[in-house]
């Protein structure tokens, strides 16, 4: 089934715009110039952050992936307590599927885009990151590009349900 990727983005745009706010985020860490951002929009893209050239290859690298980091600890904390009524029992109140939906709003774009996964390949390829460096960082690049084109099959939001639903389940076994 194919869905317009605005409808897509409108359902879940609290994703974007944390997608966008942790390119920001990153980018103030590492005081790279931030010229312009847009946290939400019906477009493609659905948000953007335009900034300066890092200095730093691994501030490049770190700038590029720091939404993967921050929607997936962010969609599965805020996912978390809806989660365990609803999957462990069967109760579940109208903010506990907020709270779940919206974990898997913001885990589902967690990853990054291909323009992302090309900023990320621009790093990694410099003469600054030494070879072991090189080494961990071309299979996740290749991850991050079959991530982006996995989209279109629906992995980001398999992705977004395991980080909002399998891993609290995985958690409470673990515990239990």
């Amino acid at each position: 089934m194919i869905i317009p990727g605005f409808i897509i983005a409108l359902a879940t745009f609290p994703g974007v715009i944390v997608h966008e706010m942790a390119h920001q985020l990153f980018c103030r860490w590492f005081r790279v110039p931030v010229f312009d951002v847009c946290y939400f929009r019906l477009g493609n893209p659905a948000g953007y952050v335009i900034h300066e050239n890092p200095q730093k290859a691994s501030h490049q690298i770190w700038i590029g992936v720091g939404p993967f980091l921050v929607n997936t600890i962010l969609g599965a904390v805020v996912a978390f307590p809806g989660a365990i009524p609803v999957l462990k029992f069967d109760a579940g109140r109208p903010l506990d599927f907020f709270l779940i939906w919206l974990g898997i709003s913001i885990a589902m774009h967690a990853f990054p885009s291909t323009g992302d996964a090309k900023s990320i390949w621009r790093g990694v390829s410099s003469r600054d990151v030494p070879l072991l460096g090189k080494v961990i960082a071309v299979p996740v690049v290749a991850l991050i590009y079959l991530g982006a084109i996995g989209s279109f099959f629906w992995l980001d939001a398999l992705y977004g349900v395991a980080v909002a639903l399998a891993l609290p389940s995985l958690i409470t076994l673990a515990f239990a």
